[in-house]
């Protein structure tokens, strides 16, 4: 819980103190801190570019976010009950002109944060994105890497006009993030295999686990998820 949260130039969200700096930490760093990466790099910092954020407890922006995240997270019933939108608009890394002439793509993005009911969620979406020649970095993590995802990470951002159309929820831009229950769940997965014998061997069950780990937190669960083979069957046809 925080009573306070910064929205650096740099394109990053952090909780106990401003993080002005503009080189990435490579998630999943294992500090001391918690951070949320929408596209942490060498941004603007003279002013042109516009910096917002809002606050919402009421209205249609929680009417929004409730649709929204019980349709990438179904089953839930889940109201939103607050909201936090920060967006960097059209910020630029050293090339004036092209903010003043609006001649080129610039860099816009958003983070949301969105709880209710025991549970947090992050929203991370992506508008025009130019090359940068700059370490870049497009994530979050937690004090010990506890949870952390990590979208795109590069020593240039040659990458990221391409970020607009990536996704894990089926809307090309956009990023969601289940990063707090409230409460440990326990969740039964079954799944069928074309191939029994990836399993017969013991030491093939840890690595059928992470690869099917790798899925989920593809599709938005926490990376702290932990999977356990409780009872392995074969069917025959």
């Amino acid at each position: 819980m925080y009573n306070h949260t910064y929205v650096n130039n740099n394109g990053l969200l952090t909780f106990s103190r401003p993080l002005p700096e503009s080189l990435p930490y490579y998630f999943p760093k294992n500090g001391t801190e918690d951070f949320i990466a929408p596209l942490w790099t060498d941004l603007d910092d003279f002013g042109m570019g516009k910096y917002s954020y809002q606050q919402y407890t009421n209205g249609s922006v929680l009417t929004r976010a409730t649709q929204d995240i019980n349709r990438y997270f179904p089953q839930r019933g889940f109201t939103a009950s607050w909201v936090f939108v920060a967006t960097w608009d059209f910020v630029q890394t050293r090339n004036t002109s092209v903010f003043n002439l609006h001649s080129a793509p610039a860099i816009t993005f958003q983070v949301v944060l969105i709880s209710g009911g025991g549970f947090s969620f992050i929203l991370m979406n992506y508008g025009d994105c130019a090359v940068i020649n700059d370490y870049v970095e497009a994530g979050f993590d937690t004090i010990n890497s506890t949870d952390y995802y990590l979208i795109h990470y590069a020593t240039n951002g040659s990458y990221i006009p391409n970020l607009k159309n990536t996704t894990n929820v089926n809307v090309p831009g956009r990023w969601a993030f289940l990063v707090n229950s409230g409460s440990e769940n326990v969740i039964g997965l079954r799944v069928r295999f074309s191939s029994f014998s990836d399993l017969t061997q013991h030491g093939n069950i840890p690595i059928v686990l992470q690869q099917i780990k790798q899925e989920l937190v593809k599709y938005g669960l926490p990376s702290s998820i932990e999977l356990k083979l409780r009872k392995l069957q074969k069917i025959t046809p």
